[in-house]
Protein backbone atom coordinates (compact mmCIF):
# COMPACT_ATOMS: atom_id res chain seq x y z
CA UNK A 1 0.00 0.00 0.00
CA UNK A 2 1.32 3.44 -0.89
CA UNK A 3 2.01 6.46 2.11
CA UNK A 4 -1.00 8.17 -0.56
CA UNK A 5 -3.45 5.39 0.19
CA UNK A 6 -2.17 4.75 3.93
CA UNK A 7 -2.45 8.51 4.82
CA UNK A 8 -5.75 8.57 3.27
CA UNK A 9 -7.19 5.77 5.26
CA UNK A 10 -5.68 8.02 8.39
CA UNK A 11 -7.36 11.25 7.56
CA UNK A 12 -11.10 9.00 6.82
CA UNK A 13 -10.98 7.81 10.08
CA UNK A 14 -12.22 9.84 13.13
CA UNK A 15 -10.43 11.93 15.10
CA UNK A 16 -10.90 10.18 18.55
CA UNK A 17 -10.09 6.62 17.12
CA UNK A 18 -6.54 8.03 15.48
CA UNK A 19 -5.22 9.24 18.34
CA UNK A 20 -6.74 6.27 20.74
CA UNK A 21 -4.92 4.16 22.94
CA UNK A 22 -5.97 0.89 22.90
CA UNK A 23 -7.14 -1.47 26.13
CA UNK A 24 -4.06 -3.13 27.20
CA UNK A 25 -5.01 -6.55 27.73
CA UNK A 26 -3.47 -9.31 29.34
CA UNK A 27 -3.00 -11.17 25.96
CA UNK A 28 -2.10 -7.87 23.76
CA UNK A 29 1.20 -7.50 26.58
CA UNK A 30 2.06 -10.80 25.35
CA UNK A 31 4.75 -12.65 27.09
CA UNK A 32 5.93 -15.95 26.58
CA UNK A 33 5.68 -17.31 30.27
CA UNK A 34 4.33 -20.84 31.32
CA UNK A 35 2.96 -18.72 34.36
CA UNK A 36 0.38 -16.52 33.62
CA UNK A 37 -0.84 -14.85 36.65
CA UNK A 38 -1.83 -11.41 35.02
CA UNK A 39 -5.23 -11.73 33.73
CA UNK A 40 -7.30 -12.96 36.96
CA UNK A 41 -8.16 -16.17 35.27
CA UNK A 42 -8.93 -19.39 36.71
CA UNK A 43 -5.53 -21.44 36.44
CA UNK A 44 -7.69 -24.86 35.00
CA UNK A 45 -9.81 -25.02 32.05
CA UNK A 46 -13.18 -26.62 33.05
CA UNK A 47 -14.62 -29.93 30.83
CA UNK A 48 -17.52 -29.16 28.99
CA UNK A 49 -19.61 -30.85 26.11
CA UNK A 50 -21.61 -29.36 23.36
CA UNK A 51 -25.35 -30.31 23.50
CA UNK A 52 -26.46 -27.65 20.69
CA UNK A 53 -25.81 -29.06 17.75
CA UNK A 54 -27.86 -26.28 15.82
CA UNK A 55 -24.95 -24.20 13.80
CA UNK A 56 -27.34 -23.93 10.63
CA UNK A 57 -29.18 -21.60 13.17
CA UNK A 58 -28.90 -18.46 14.16
CA UNK A 59 -28.94 -18.07 17.84
CA UNK A 60 -31.59 -16.75 19.67
CA UNK A 61 -30.70 -12.66 20.68
CA UNK A 62 -31.36 -13.67 23.99
CA UNK A 63 -31.44 -17.37 24.95
CA UNK A 64 -33.93 -18.01 27.40
CA UNK A 65 -32.09 -21.12 29.20
CA UNK A 66 -29.02 -18.73 30.06
CA UNK A 67 -31.44 -15.65 31.20
CA UNK A 68 -33.69 -17.73 32.73
CA UNK A 69 -30.65 -19.38 34.74
CA UNK A 70 -28.74 -16.43 35.09
CA UNK A 71 -31.70 -14.67 36.43
CA UNK A 72 -32.46 -17.31 39.25
CA UNK A 73 -28.77 -17.16 40.12
CA UNK A 74 -28.65 -13.50 40.54
CA UNK A 75 -32.00 -13.49 42.55
CA UNK A 76 -33.68 -11.03 40.02
CA UNK A 77 -36.35 -11.47 37.29
CA UNK A 78 -35.27 -12.75 33.74
CA UNK A 79 -36.71 -9.12 32.42
CA UNK A 80 -33.99 -7.89 34.31
CA UNK A 81 -31.34 -9.25 32.68
CA UNK A 82 -29.10 -9.13 29.45
CA UNK A 83 -26.34 -11.54 28.37
CA UNK A 84 -23.82 -10.08 26.48
CA UNK A 85 -20.24 -11.01 24.77
CA UNK A 86 -18.74 -10.21 28.04
CA UNK A 87 -18.89 -7.44 30.60
CA UNK A 88 -16.95 -5.61 28.60
CA UNK A 89 -19.66 -5.18 25.62
CA UNK A 90 -22.24 -4.38 28.91
CA UNK A 91 -19.90 -1.22 29.18
CA UNK A 92 -20.30 -0.17 26.12
CA UNK A 93 -23.86 -1.06 25.65
CA UNK A 94 -24.82 1.69 28.62
CA UNK A 95 -22.63 4.26 26.94
CA UNK A 96 -24.35 3.80 23.40
CA UNK A 97 -27.96 3.89 25.17
CA UNK A 98 -27.50 6.57 27.16
CA UNK A 99 -24.47 8.76 26.06
CA UNK A 100 -25.00 11.13 22.93
CA UNK A 101 -21.23 11.49 21.60
CA UNK A 102 -19.73 15.31 21.42
CA UNK A 103 -22.20 16.14 24.39
CA UNK A 104 -22.53 13.67 27.16
CA UNK A 105 -19.90 12.35 29.73
CA UNK A 106 -19.04 9.11 31.75
CA UNK A 107 -17.24 9.55 35.36
CA UNK A 108 -15.16 6.77 36.95
CA UNK A 109 -12.87 6.83 39.82
CA UNK A 110 -8.95 5.46 39.11
CA UNK A 111 -7.92 3.36 39.53
CA UNK A 112 -9.83 1.24 38.38
CA UNK A 113 -10.67 -1.13 35.07
CA UNK A 114 -9.64 0.76 32.07
CA UNK A 115 -12.26 -0.25 29.63
CA UNK A 116 -14.71 2.11 31.20
CA UNK A 117 -12.69 5.31 29.99
CA UNK A 118 -11.59 3.22 26.54
CA UNK A 119 -15.47 2.34 25.48
CA UNK A 120 -16.42 6.16 25.99
CA UNK A 121 -13.22 7.28 23.81
CA UNK A 122 -14.12 4.92 21.01
CA UNK A 123 -17.80 6.18 20.88
CA UNK A 124 -16.37 10.01 21.16
CA UNK A 125 -17.53 10.30 24.85
CA UNK A 126 -15.61 12.50 27.45
CA UNK A 127 -14.15 10.20 30.12
CA UNK A 128 -14.05 12.10 33.23
CA UNK A 129 -12.45 10.99 36.58
CA UNK A 130 -12.70 11.89 39.79
CA UNK A 131 -9.35 9.78 41.66
CA UNK A 132 -10.30 7.75 44.34
CA UNK A 133 -9.01 8.91 47.89
CA UNK A 134 -5.63 7.33 49.59
CA UNK A 135 -7.35 4.55 50.94
CA UNK A 136 -9.31 3.87 48.00
CA UNK A 137 -12.79 5.10 49.44
CA UNK A 138 -14.84 7.29 46.72
CA UNK A 139 -13.96 11.28 47.19
CA UNK A 140 -18.06 11.60 47.30
CA UNK A 141 -18.21 15.75 47.44
CA UNK A 142 -15.58 15.52 44.04
CA UNK A 143 -18.21 12.99 42.89
CA UNK A 144 -20.78 15.03 43.23
CA UNK A 145 -18.91 18.57 41.92
CA UNK A 146 -17.85 16.41 38.45
CA UNK A 147 -21.72 15.59 37.76
CA UNK A 148 -22.75 18.14 35.26
CA UNK A 149 -22.89 16.62 32.31
CA UNK A 150 -22.01 13.03 33.49
CA UNK A 151 -24.66 10.72 31.95
CA UNK A 152 -23.02 7.40 32.69
CA UNK A 153 -21.16 6.86 36.76
CA UNK A 154 -18.98 3.38 36.33
CA UNK A 155 -18.10 2.31 40.28
CA UNK A 156 -16.15 -1.44 40.00
CA UNK A 157 -16.57 -3.06 43.50
CA UNK A 158 -14.46 -5.07 43.94
CA UNK A 159 -12.00 -2.79 42.38
CA UNK A 160 -9.41 -4.34 39.88
CA UNK A 161 -6.88 -3.68 40.69
CA UNK A 162 -6.34 -2.77 44.20
CA UNK A 163 -9.35 -5.83 45.58
CA UNK A 164 -10.97 -3.50 47.49
CA UNK A 165 -15.23 -3.61 47.74
CA UNK A 166 -16.29 -0.10 47.82
CA UNK A 167 -18.53 0.69 50.97
CA UNK A 168 -21.60 0.37 50.43
CA UNK A 169 -22.59 3.72 52.08
CA UNK A 170 -20.53 5.57 49.72
CA UNK A 171 -22.02 3.24 46.80
CA UNK A 172 -26.07 4.48 48.40
CA UNK A 173 -24.51 7.95 48.02
CA UNK A 174 -23.41 8.05 44.45
CA UNK A 175 -26.84 6.70 43.52
CA UNK A 176 -28.75 9.30 45.39
CA UNK A 177 -26.83 12.26 44.22
CA UNK A 178 -27.53 10.95 40.69
CA UNK A 179 -30.95 10.68 40.82
CA UNK A 180 -33.00 11.59 37.65
CA UNK A 181 -29.65 12.79 36.57
CA UNK A 182 -27.25 9.66 35.72
CA UNK A 183 -27.13 6.00 35.25
CA UNK A 184 -24.70 4.24 37.83
CA UNK A 185 -22.94 0.86 36.52
CA UNK A 186 -21.31 -1.16 39.53
CA UNK A 187 -19.15 -3.44 37.97
CA UNK A 188 -19.42 -6.67 39.92
CA UNK A 189 -17.02 -8.91 37.97
CA UNK A 190 -15.44 -10.55 40.88
CA UNK A 191 -18.67 -10.42 43.40
CA UNK A 192 -18.69 -14.33 43.38
CA UNK A 193 -15.99 -13.68 46.12
CA UNK A 194 -17.74 -11.76 48.34
CA UNK A 195 -21.62 -12.66 47.30
CA UNK A 196 -22.84 -10.79 50.72
CA UNK A 197 -21.46 -7.56 48.67
CA UNK A 198 -23.82 -7.59 45.98
CA UNK A 199 -26.24 -4.65 45.05
CA UNK A 200 -28.86 -6.71 43.40
CA UNK A 201 -30.64 -6.18 46.42
CA UNK A 202 -31.39 -2.38 45.20
CA UNK A 203 -32.67 -2.71 41.91
CA UNK A 204 -36.15 -1.96 43.11
CA UNK A 205 -35.09 1.21 44.99
CA UNK A 206 -32.57 2.75 42.37
CA UNK A 207 -34.66 2.50 39.06
CA UNK A 208 -31.03 4.21 37.50
CA UNK A 209 -28.98 1.67 39.01
CA UNK A 210 -26.95 -0.89 36.20
CA UNK A 211 -24.88 -3.91 37.66
CA UNK A 212 -22.46 -5.82 35.61
CA UNK A 213 -21.06 -9.28 36.11
CA UNK A 214 -19.26 -11.58 33.95
CA UNK A 215 -18.77 -15.40 33.63
CA UNK A 216 -14.99 -14.73 32.93
CA UNK A 217 -13.56 -15.40 36.95
CA UNK A 218 -15.35 -17.62 39.48
CA UNK A 219 -16.71 -19.25 36.59
CA UNK A 220 -13.55 -19.75 34.97
CA UNK A 221 -14.77 -19.31 31.59
CA UNK A 222 -12.41 -15.86 30.65
CA UNK A 223 -12.43 -17.61 27.02
CA UNK A 224 -16.13 -18.07 26.36
CA UNK A 225 -16.57 -14.09 26.42
CA UNK A 226 -20.02 -14.07 28.43
CA UNK A 227 -21.47 -11.50 30.87
CA UNK A 228 -24.22 -10.21 32.07
CA UNK A 229 -26.26 -6.77 32.95
CA UNK A 230 -28.44 -6.55 35.44
CA UNK A 231 -31.14 -3.34 35.51
CA UNK A 232 -34.71 -2.83 36.07
CA UNK A 233 -37.36 -3.54 32.93
CA UNK A 234 -37.08 0.08 31.15
CA UNK A 235 -33.54 0.46 31.51
CA UNK A 236 -32.79 -3.44 29.61
CA UNK A 237 -35.24 -2.64 27.56
CA UNK A 238 -33.13 0.07 26.17
CA UNK A 239 -29.62 -1.89 26.11
CA UNK A 240 -31.52 -4.59 23.66
CA UNK A 241 -32.29 -1.82 20.97
CA UNK A 242 -28.59 -1.20 21.19
CA UNK A 243 -27.32 -4.81 21.08
CA UNK A 244 -26.27 -6.76 18.45
CA UNK A 245 -29.01 -9.24 16.83
CA UNK A 246 -26.61 -12.01 17.88
CA UNK A 247 -24.39 -11.20 20.45
CA UNK A 248 -23.66 -15.18 21.73
CA UNK A 249 -23.13 -18.22 19.27
CA UNK A 250 -24.61 -21.38 19.76
CA UNK A 251 -21.77 -22.95 21.75
CA UNK A 252 -21.20 -19.95 24.10
CA UNK A 253 -24.96 -19.94 25.06
CA UNK A 254 -24.84 -23.88 25.38
CA UNK A 255 -21.67 -24.04 27.53
CA UNK A 256 -23.35 -21.00 29.72
CA UNK A 257 -26.34 -22.71 30.33
CA UNK A 258 -24.75 -25.30 31.38
CA UNK A 259 -21.96 -23.18 34.02
CA UNK A 260 -25.41 -21.95 35.42
CA UNK A 261 -27.12 -25.56 36.31
CA UNK A 262 -26.95 -26.49 39.63
CA UNK A 263 -23.76 -28.79 39.63
CA UNK A 264 -22.09 -25.78 37.68
CA UNK A 265 -22.95 -23.21 40.54
CA UNK A 266 -21.93 -26.13 43.41
CA UNK A 267 -18.41 -25.94 41.15
CA UNK A 268 -18.25 -22.88 40.95
CA UNK A 269 -18.52 -22.05 45.09
CA UNK A 270 -15.63 -25.26 45.37
CA UNK A 271 -13.65 -22.91 43.39
CA UNK A 272 -14.03 -19.79 45.25
CA UNK A 273 -13.34 -21.33 48.13
CA UNK A 274 -9.98 -22.73 46.76
CA UNK A 275 -9.15 -19.46 45.54
CA UNK A 276 -9.75 -17.87 48.82
CA UNK A 277 -7.37 -20.98 50.58
CA UNK A 278 -4.66 -19.99 47.98
CA UNK A 279 -4.93 -16.02 48.24
CA UNK A 280 -4.43 -16.59 52.26
CA UNK A 281 -1.86 -18.64 51.87
CA UNK A 282 -0.13 -16.09 48.90
CA UNK A 283 -0.63 -13.20 51.25
CA UNK A 284 1.56 -14.65 54.30
CA UNK A 285 4.07 -15.46 52.18
CA UNK A 286 4.43 -12.47 50.61
CA UNK A 287 4.64 -10.53 53.80
CA UNK A 288 7.94 -12.94 54.84
CA UNK A 289 9.15 -11.64 51.46
CA UNK A 290 12.04 -8.57 51.80
CA UNK A 291 11.02 -6.96 48.34
CA UNK A 292 7.66 -6.39 49.39
CA UNK A 293 6.24 -3.13 51.24
CA UNK A 294 2.93 -4.23 51.65
CA UNK A 295 0.10 -6.00 50.90
CA UNK A 296 -3.12 -5.03 50.26
CA UNK A 297 -6.46 -6.33 51.46
CA UNK A 298 -8.29 -8.29 48.51
CA UNK A 299 -11.74 -9.68 47.64
CA UNK A 300 -10.96 -11.06 44.73
CA UNK A 301 -9.17 -13.67 42.65
CA UNK A 302 -6.10 -11.59 42.74
CA UNK A 303 -3.71 -10.01 45.02
CA UNK A 304 -2.02 -6.00 44.48
CA UNK A 305 1.45 -5.79 46.33
CA UNK A 306 3.64 -2.62 46.47
CA UNK A 307 7.26 -3.90 46.10
CA UNK A 308 10.40 -2.60 46.53
CA UNK A 309 12.52 -1.78 42.71
CA UNK A 310 8.71 -3.39 41.06
CA UNK A 311 10.12 -2.84 37.34
CA UNK A 312 13.23 -5.00 37.95
CA UNK A 313 10.98 -7.50 40.28
CA UNK A 314 8.27 -7.66 37.26
CA UNK A 315 11.01 -7.94 34.68
CA UNK A 316 13.09 -10.54 36.94
CA UNK A 317 10.22 -12.87 37.71
CA UNK A 318 9.10 -12.21 33.75
CA UNK A 319 12.27 -13.48 32.45
CA UNK A 320 11.50 -16.77 34.36
CA UNK A 321 8.12 -17.48 32.44
CA UNK A 322 6.25 -15.58 35.02
CA UNK A 323 3.78 -12.70 34.08
CA UNK A 324 2.35 -10.90 36.70
CA UNK A 325 0.78 -7.38 35.50
CA UNK A 326 1.67 -4.16 36.25
CA UNK A 327 0.44 -1.45 37.68
CA UNK A 328 2.87 1.63 38.11
CA UNK A 329 0.86 3.91 35.54
CA UNK A 330 -1.98 3.91 37.60
CA UNK A 331 -2.98 6.77 39.66
CA UNK A 332 -1.30 6.15 43.10
CA UNK A 333 -0.13 2.79 42.45
CA UNK A 334 3.56 3.39 41.91
CA UNK A 335 5.62 -0.03 42.99
CA UNK A 336 2.34 -2.03 43.01
CA UNK A 337 2.09 -5.42 41.18
CA UNK A 338 -1.13 -7.22 40.59
CA UNK A 339 -0.63 -11.13 41.11
CA UNK A 340 -3.09 -13.34 39.85
CA UNK A 341 -4.52 -16.39 42.52
CA UNK A 342 -3.49 -19.52 40.37
CA UNK A 343 -2.54 -22.94 41.40
CA UNK A 344 -0.34 -23.49 44.59
CA UNK A 345 2.18 -24.92 42.41
CA UNK A 346 2.35 -21.19 40.44
CA UNK A 347 2.39 -19.21 43.27
CA UNK A 348 5.31 -21.30 45.58
CA UNK A 349 7.06 -20.27 41.59
CA UNK A 350 6.31 -17.16 42.74
CA UNK A 351 7.51 -17.66 45.96
CA UNK A 352 10.28 -18.89 45.40
CA UNK A 353 11.51 -16.28 42.48
CA UNK A 354 10.41 -13.18 44.91
CA UNK A 355 12.41 -14.83 47.64
CA UNK A 356 15.65 -13.95 47.08
CA UNK A 357 15.53 -10.46 45.65
CA UNK A 358 16.39 -7.55 48.60
CA UNK A 359 14.12 -4.93 49.81
CA UNK A 360 14.75 -1.51 51.04
CA UNK A 361 13.50 -2.40 54.29
CA UNK A 362 10.99 -4.74 56.52
CA UNK A 363 7.94 -4.88 54.97
CA UNK A 364 4.72 -3.98 56.39
CA UNK A 365 2.49 -6.65 57.48
CA UNK A 366 -0.64 -6.05 55.79
CA UNK A 367 -2.83 -6.87 59.28
CA UNK A 368 -1.01 -3.30 60.22
CA UNK A 369 -1.42 -1.92 57.05
CA UNK A 370 -3.71 1.85 57.57
CA UNK A 371 -6.14 0.73 54.58
CA UNK A 372 -6.97 -2.64 55.98
CA UNK A 373 -10.08 -0.94 56.96
CA UNK A 374 -11.48 0.44 54.20
CA UNK A 375 -10.77 -2.78 52.07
Amino acid sequence: MSDENTLSIQALARQNVRELTPYQSARRLGGNGDVWLNANEYAIAPQFELTAQTFNRYPECQPALVINRYAAYAGVDPEQVLVSRGADEGIELLIRAFCEPGKDAILYCPPTYGMYSVSAETIGVQARTVAAKADWSLDLPAIEAALDGVKLVYVCSPNNPTGNLIDPAELRAVLEMTRGRAIVAIDEAYIEFCPQATVTGWLQEYPHLAVLRTLSKAFALAGLRCGFTLGNSELIALLMKVIAPYPLSTPVADIAAQALAPEGLAIMRQRVAEVSENRAWLMAELNQCDCVEQVFQSETNYVLARFTASSAVFKNLWDQGIILRDQNKQPGLSGCLRITIGTRQELQRVIDALQPLPGANTPLIEQNSPRKEHM
